[in-house]
């Protein structure tokens, strides 16, 4: 039950947070004011805290952010069976291989997975295109990120991430790395 309440305060405190820092102006809901309305209502209901903070299948996987993609069904894994980490392209940046490293050495996963997918907005650009686009917006280069990621053949890309994420020396220590591509059924 001590878990039941901390919810409960975590979505008040969301609450109150965005009190503070006002994300627009007028009074219309927001896709923000309807996820917090979700959340509140998650939260009354929410029985999942007793799961160990260790992923149960000692799995780790690196995931495109895309809407789409529901990475736990699609894998067969239900909530506490993994950690999934993602991002733009599924990409294992430095911030990638950061939570890697806690999942492993201090969570315990075993095994680590990249996951891309067909249709990826990551391949529908080059990195140059959008750096321009920004500076054109901005009237000043980006700082930050350096590096977009964008790709141009998925299979490649895949292969490159588990590379990067096998050469990497904190990473050694884990059973597996492996990678594969999701094909999203997309009807016209």
């Amino acid at each position: 039950m001590v878990q039941h309440e901390r919810c409960r305060s975590a979505a008040t405190l969301s609450k109150s947070v965005a009190a503070d820092f006002p994300l627009h102006e007028s009074d219309s809901m927001t896709a923000i004011d309807d996820a917090q309305q979700a959340n509140r209502r998650f939260a009354e209901d929410y029985r999942l805290g007793q799961l160990p903070m260790r992923p149960a299948k000692k799995l780790a996987i690196v995931a495109c952010m895309d809407a789409r993609l529901t990475i736990e069904p699609a894998l067969g894994l239900k909530t506490g069976d993994a950690h999934i980490i993602r991002n733009a392209g599924g990409i294992v940046t430095e911030d990638a291989i950061r939570s890697l490293l806690i999942s492993h050495h201090l969570l315990g996963t075993e095994e680590w997975m990249i996951v891309n997918h067909t249709d990826c907005g990551m391949l529908t650009f080059k990195e140059e295109e959008l750096v321009a686009k920004l500076r054109a917006q901005s009237k000043t280069t980006p700082v930050t990120p350096v590096h977009f990621h964008a790709f141009r053949d998925l299979e490649e890309n895949v292969r490159h991430q588990v590379r990067k994420v096998r050469s990497h020396p904190g990473c050694r220590a884990t059973s597996g790395c492996g990678g594969s591509s999701m094909t999203l059924g997309l009807e016209c």
